[in-house]
């Protein structure tokens, strides 16, 4: 039996196992590296975060973004856009060095019972743990609106469904959101030949402002922070203090995890999108039919009805946190969690254990317990030391079973050996 199970190999299941297995934890984990970062963002993407804020966690601090780049000879720099595949290379990396052999099958089921849990793969297997940690990322929780998802997948996909945009070259493709996904992939878009119009329920587009510096005098940052989420207190403390964020109310919660951040593009992405991007803002979808091999969006307007027409709609509207949508659970545990407020997303401990002792949570299902840095790269280096803290107490407290090897830790000089490889 494994001391803990993490289901998830993005920056949040990265970050976690790479702590339990330094602490010495008999740790299984179960993904493809960066499978959503290698596979569901275009080519072409950049990281909105700046570099410096998108680290993920290990219990030196020692391999950050910054010291990846500089091994692998481009510069990680604040006010600088890193493209989306030095991040995901950086995860790679990450993995290699810090996280013990990843096991890459799906797993279909986690139940409760006994002594711990049973992980079941897609093939069948079946392995036991005393603790298991969620960390899924975002794909199972894409949002489209209701309208659209009646379409079929070849007319209506979501913002993450695309590696590659080249095969709507020549086409006409309407991009809905206002966020930094939807209005990166129409510039994509644009950029690749096709023809995006971009739909939002936005009266405007908004545009984050470029970073002030890291180099200011005292005076000035204490008037204006920086943080992992952006310049400002309001940003500060989302950034920073994610257990003040869980201490307040439910109601003041769900508040924050629907409105907080809410949708902008980068500030590097609005030279190439404005002119290039007709808009139909302040439009809403009323409803979508396929009519002639192409989408009829009925859209209502502030001066009336407006009918478009389309080969194909892109739903860049985001991802909702519900636990019902984690198939993965079983029933019978899904039902025994406490959920925050009015939503579906898990009510959880200052250190991210649900309600069923032994089962932790992470990124974007956390939000709205701890608030919107869970939504960013930057919430793993608050997540990872504090599941690893709950992880300690619980083994404590729970009889360990038959022994299990412990996998095999890098020795310091193969360490070395695949830092130069990287």
């Amino acid at each position: 039996m494994y001391d803990v199970a993490v289901i998830g190999a993005g920056p949040y299941g990265l970050s976690v196992a790479a702590h339990a297995a330094a602490a010495g934890m008999r740790t299984k984990v179960f993904g493809r590296a960066m499978e959503s970062w290698r596979a569901h963002m275009p080519e072409g993407m950049f990281l909105k975060s700046e570099p410096w804020a998108s680290n993920l966690s290990d219990p030196a601090g020692a391999r950050t973004l910054a010291r990846y780049g500089a091994e692998a000879g481009f510069p990680a720099e604040h006010g600088r856009p890193l493209p989306i595949g030095a991040f995901t290379d950086y995860g790679l990396w990450f993995a290699r060095h810090a996280v013990p052999g990843l096991d890459e099958r799906t797993v279909t089921r986690v139940a409760a019972g006994g002594d711990g849990f049973t992980v079941g793969t897609a093939d069948g297997e079946t392995v036991r743990a005393r603790t298991v940690v969620v960390a899924v990322g975002v794909l199972p929780f894409v949002r489209i609106p209701g309208p659209l998802a009646k379409l079929p997948r070849e007319y209506v996909t979501h913002s993450t469904g695309h590696r590659d945009l080249s095969g709507f070259s020549g086409r006409d493709v309407t991009v809905v959101g206002a966020g930094q996904a939807a209005l990166e992939t129409a510039t994509l878009l644009a950029e690749g030949g096709a023809r995006p119009l971009l739909v939002a329920r936005a009266g405007r587009v908004n545009w984050n402002t470029v970073p002030v510096p890291e180099d200011r005098p005292l005076l000035r940052r204490l008037r204006t922070p920086l943080s992992g989420l952006g310049s400002g207190w309001r940003s500060w403390v989302y950034s920073e203090l994610p257990w003040a964020v869980r201490r307040l109310s439910d109601a003041r919660r769900e508040h924050i995890a629907r409105t907080a951040l809410g949708p902008a593009g980068a500030w590097w992405l609005r030279e190439r999108y404005e002119g290039r991007v007709p808009e139909l803002l302040a439009h809403r979808i009323r409803g979508a039919r396929l009519h002639e091999g192409r989408v009829r969006l009925a859209l209502d307007a502030p001066g009336g009805p407006v009918t478009v027409d389309t080969a194909h709609v892109v739903a860049a509207t985001g991802f909702t946190p519900d636990l019902d949508r984690l198939t993965l659970l079983d029933p019978r545990l899904r039902a025994r969690l406490s959920t925050v407020g009015t939503g579906r997303a898990p009510e959880l401990s200052p250190s991210f254990e649900s309600s069923c002792p032994g089962l932790f949570f992470t990124g974007l299902l956390s939000a709205p317990a701890f608030g919107p840095s869970m939504r960013f790269v930057h919430g793993a280096t608050y997540t990872a030391p504090a599941i690893l803290t709950a992880l300690h107490r619980h083994l404590r407290r729970t009889p360990r079973p038959h022994h299990v090897p412990a996998p095999p830790q890098p020795s310091p000089t193969a360490d070395r050996e695949r830092v130069r490889e990287g």
